[in-house]
């Protein structure tokens, strides 16, 4: 009978535990790399996720914002629209003389309480009335100047005539009061 070689058993026995460690490695290795692959794809899931939250956020911000601008300044144009009414009814209540409130008395403070109640709901809706005055300085951001003219005992810039006041809606120029201005040169 053949005599066993030990040297040959410890070889191979060293060569199945290398090739078992080899295998176990692998499989370790493999387990690491989808390890790896699962963290990227969490991380990238998250980026995302944080993103469409920001968005989110972003645009709830917006609608909320618009929603206020919306309420404030929605009815602008109607209140542009009222402007005449506003004018024409002061136009009449300032040409009226000591003569025609006496002949008709009841009717102009018709006319009078008719302009207080416009006021009344001017106000309620944020519109305030800009009533500059002879000889104040002409501002660009609230008047319009219809017209310049030298006018002796003022300086240029000064407010000389008010042809019709302006108004504001909460913080915007509605309509620019219409002023004229002095063009009087330094002398």
């Amino acid at each position: 009978m053949a005599k066993p070689n030990n040297e040959e058993f410890l070889d191979d026995i060293a060569t199945a535990e290398a090739e078992e460690l080899a295998e176990e490695m692998a499989e370790i290795s493999e387990e690491a790399a989808e390890l790896d692959t699962l963290r990227a794809e969490r991380d990238a899931f998250k980026d995302k996720f944080m993103r469409a939250l920001a968005d989110a956020e972003n645009v709830r911000k917006r609608g909320e914002r618009a929603r206020r601008e919306a309420e404030q300044y929605g009815g602008s144009k109607l209140a542009r629209d009222m402007l005449p009414v506003y004018d024409n009814m002061k136009r009449a209540l300032d040409s009226m003389t000591d003569e025609q409130r006496q002949v008709s008395g009841a009717l102009i403070e018709g006319i009078e309480l008719t302009m207080r109640a416009l006021l009344d709901v001017f106000g309620k809706h944020g519109i305030q009335v800009l009533s500059p005055q002879v000889g104040d300085r002409f501002d660009p951001q609230m008047h319009e100047a219809m017209f310049e003219a030298p006018v002796p005992g003022t300086k240029a810039g000064d407010i000389i005539q008010v042809s019709a006041e302006g108004f504001m809606l909460h913080d915007r120029l509605l309509r620019p009061a219409q002023v004229g201005v002095s063009s009087m040169p330094a002398g």
